[in-house]
Formats: C-alpha cells, structure tokens, sequence
C-alpha cells in the first residue's frame, strides 16, 4: 500500500521512468489512462464497446510491450498512447473494410462552426446539416476535425498523434475547416 501511495505523488515522466524498469508501474499508466483512451475508441468505433474494449486491451499491450521505445519529447504520455489507439482502429477498420462516423458533442458544433466560418448562430437543422456534412468527410480529415473539436487535443498533441509538426497539424486542420466553409457556404 504504501508503493502505492508514493506512486500517485510521482510525476507522470516519473512513473514512466519506473514502468520502464519494472512492469509492475505500468499498472498506474493503466489506471491513469485506460478511460479516456477506451472513450477515444468507443467513439471511433461507432459505440462498439466489446470492439472499443479489445482495441484498447491491445493498445496497453502494445504500449507495454513498447515502453523501452517510448521517448519524453514534453507531451503527455496519453498522446503516445492516442497514437497507438489510433492505428489499432485504423487497422480494425481496414480488416473489417468498414467506413465510420463521429459521435459528435453538440456544444462543441458551435465551436467547430465559428472556426469554419459557417455561421455564428446554427438552428438545430443547421447543426444536423453540419453533422451530416462532417459525417461525409474522408476518415482522415474526420479524425482532425475529432480529435481537435470533440476530444479536444492540442495540435501539439495532434502532431504527435500523427508524428507531423505541430504546424503541420495546424495547417491541415485549417485547411479542412476552410473546406467545410465553403462547402456550407456554397450549398446556402
């Protein structure tokens, strides 16, 4: 109890730095980060929890199995983490040949709408439309536009993802927003 006790007074880095010596620290990484990379996966995987709950099981694997690979560049260790889930359901979906969609906050369409420049105030119709707009984006632009207006990443945390620079990130993430614009735009 008390190893415990002096682990959750560690820094993350810390803890990092333990788990790498001995697998038994990787537990608090576990703990620490298992819910929010099992939401990233539900909500990817369209609400498949039994699919969400393999895919994260194979993330810890993965990140456990890896962890001597695993290098502090100043990012939450939860974006190297992102990474990993990211592909595993990139893969899922390519063994399955499936397509998906976002389940989409409808407090943070406002946010990604003013961003796109499509409309200060949306109707409840308008926000559908946006919804379905979004839903038709190709699956890369959609994973942008989720992890920065839904999961509410950084771009410093998206490039990681992607292992792209933060300006990279950025400048593809605009780039789709202006594109929404005008496509809104254009069918108004």
């Amino acid at each position: 109890m008390k190893k415990r006790q002096n682990i959750k007074n560690m820094t993350e880095s810390e803890i990092v730095a333990m788990a790498k010596k001995d697998k038994v620290y990787f537990g608090e990484l576990y703990d620490r980060y298992f819910e929010q990379i099992f939401r990233f996966s539900f909500k990817r995987l369209g609400g498949m929890e039994d699919v969400a709950g393999d895919v994260t099981q194979q993330v810890f694997i993965k990140a456990m199995a890896n962890l001597s690979k695993y290098e502090d560049r100043g990012l939450p260790f939860s974006s190297w983490l992102y990474r990993i889930a990211q592909n595993e359901v990139s893969m899922f979906f390519r063994k399955q040949k499936k397509n998906y969609t976002v389940a989409v906050d409808e407090n943070r369409i406002q946010d990604l709408a003013s961003e796109a420049k499509v409309s200060t105030y949306m109707s409840m119709d308008d926000q559908s439309q946006l919804i379905e707009m979004l839903n038709g984006l190709e699956s890369d632009h959609l994973d942008l536009i989720e992890l920065r207006f839904f999961q509410e990443l950084s771009f410093k945390e998206i490039a990681e993802i992607y292992g792209i620079t933060e300006a990279n990130a950025k400048m593809r993430t605009y780039r789709i927003l202006e594109r929404i614009g005008k496509k809104w735009n254009s069918s108004k």
